[in-house]
């Protein structure tokens, strides 16, 4: 499971010109599925991202996390994550779930978030969304629960 993980001082994600999800302080969290991916995944992700120190204290220094600032998640499902792009022009998608895959593992990374007593909105899986997002810093990670983000990958 892959997640961009954006500290933001707000953002909202919009569906047919309708507001579907919006918060104030914290993150936005682009959540890919791959088709190797389970349930742990979801929840190795979870724990990580709500105790990433990225938010600052008193002297400016990034030691806060979500936890200790109070703040809230977008969750959005972004399979385009498992894109490919090492060959041609096109990206292949063969790494990623598939949807019935990716929504079980979405709603679950979901889920987990909320049984840790984390506000959560979201987006609508599979739909066309506008995403809007004030990203604070800006303070962007990459995080892959198979730990497969290093420098040689991303050669």
């Amino acid at each position: 499971m892959r997640a961009v993980v954006q500290r933001v001082k707000k953002a909202q994600v919009a569906v047919a010109g309708e507001r579907v999800g919006t918060i104030d302080t914290g993150l936005c969290v682009f959540l890919g599925v791959g088709k190797e991916d389970t349930k742990k995944d979801g929840e190795y992700l979870a724990d990580k991202i709500i105790h990433l120190r990225i938010f600052p204290d008193e002297e400016d220094k990034m030691n806060l996390s979500l936890v200790d600032v109070q703040g809230a998640i977008l969750a959005v499902s972004q399979f385009t994550l498992y894109g490919d792009c090492r060959k041609g022009r096109r990206p292949g998608f063969s790494d990623a779930a598939s949807p019935e895959q990716g929504k079980e593992l979405y709603e679950a990374f979901i889920q987990s978030l909320k049984e840790k007593g984390i506000p959560v909105e979201t987006g609508i899986f599979q739909a066309d969304m506008l995403v809007s997002i004030e990203n604070d810093g800006p303070v962007t990670l990459l995080l892959d629960s198979q730990k497969t983000f290093n420098r040689t990958n991303l050669l």
